[in-house]
């Protein structure tokens, strides 16, 4: 019998970066198959080694690599399509979207954790202006209503995609808040940068519906769920030295927290 020929299949970059990856599935774990091989695609995108555009390659070829059913497969991946991480598309297979940033609850900015965990932080600022102080901010900053204050308005990406439209009032006297220095780095780096060292923060996290300006901002259709943040950071002196007002995507953001029992 003549030997069967296989012709090679030309590698598109995604399938490059997904044969990269190693796999460690426990078969005599009591954790399913399915929920194995979807979290260790889910962190490899967290991670990076996967990123926006690289694909997966087909259900088939995937299952005969790891020597899995298809329906094992199947279930895995459908979980993270689930989760807003993969899509499927015809004709081209399933391929990475984006990444869902899990940030810890604690003093922290979300370019500092951007950034830490590999997702290319880029910021637009819409505003860069002074304006008088609302009366609620003034009570955060600890100024009299109608202060001068600095206000920013901007909008932070990861990967390119939109995850937050972030909007922060800061005292006048503070520190220089140029526009091309805040596209390029991380407001609390600034501060830093400036000597003024944070210490404690008094925050609040919510949820509500996207309105038009929202949605069309950070590429959501309306009435999609938002996560909220409001927060005044202290120096290590207790003067208020910043109150922000943040919303985020839901689909690409969640906060982590860490729970101790009380004794």
């Amino acid at each position: 019998m003549s030997p069967v020929h296989r012709t090679p299949q030309r590698t598109a970059p995604g399938d490059r970066a997904l044969d990269r990856l190693t796999f460690a599935l426990d078969r005599a774990s009591p954790v399913p198959l399915y929920y194995q091989l979807a979290r260790q695609l889910e962190e490899a995108i967290e991670h990076g080694a996967l990123v926006p555009g690289n694909l997966l390659g087909n259900e088939i070829d995937l299952s005969a690599r790891l020597g899995l059913s298809r329906p094992t497969v199947r279930q895995a991946i459908q979980s993270l399509v689930d989760k807003g991480l993969l899509v499927r598309r015809r004709g081209v297979g399933t391929q990475v979207v984006h990444s869902r940033v899990k940030r810890p609850l604690e003093l922290s900015s979300l370019y500092d954790d951007l950034a830490a965990a590999g997702q290319g932080p880029a910021t637009r600022v819409l505003r860069n202006e002074r304006i008088p102080a609302p009366a609620d901010v003034a009570a955060a900053l600890g100024l009299a209503e109608g202060a001068e204050i600095t206000l920013l308005e901007r909008l932070r990406c990861a990967h390119g995609q939109p995850v937050a439209f972030l909007r922060n009032h800061l005292p006048v006297s503070l520190l220089d808040l140029g526009t091309e220095r805040l596209e390029s780095t991380g407001l609390y780096r600034m501060l830093r940068s400036a000597g003024i060292t944070l210490h404690s923060a008094r925050q609040s996290v919510g949820a509500r519906a996207a309105g038009p300006a929202e949605a069309a901002l950070l590429d959501e259709r309306e009435g999609a769920a938002l996560l909220t943040m409001e927060r005044t950071a202290y120096d290590d002196a207790g003067r208020p030295v910043e109150h922000g007002s943040h919303v985020y995507r839901a689909s690409r953001y969640s906060f982590a927290f860490q729970l101790l029992v009380r004794t």
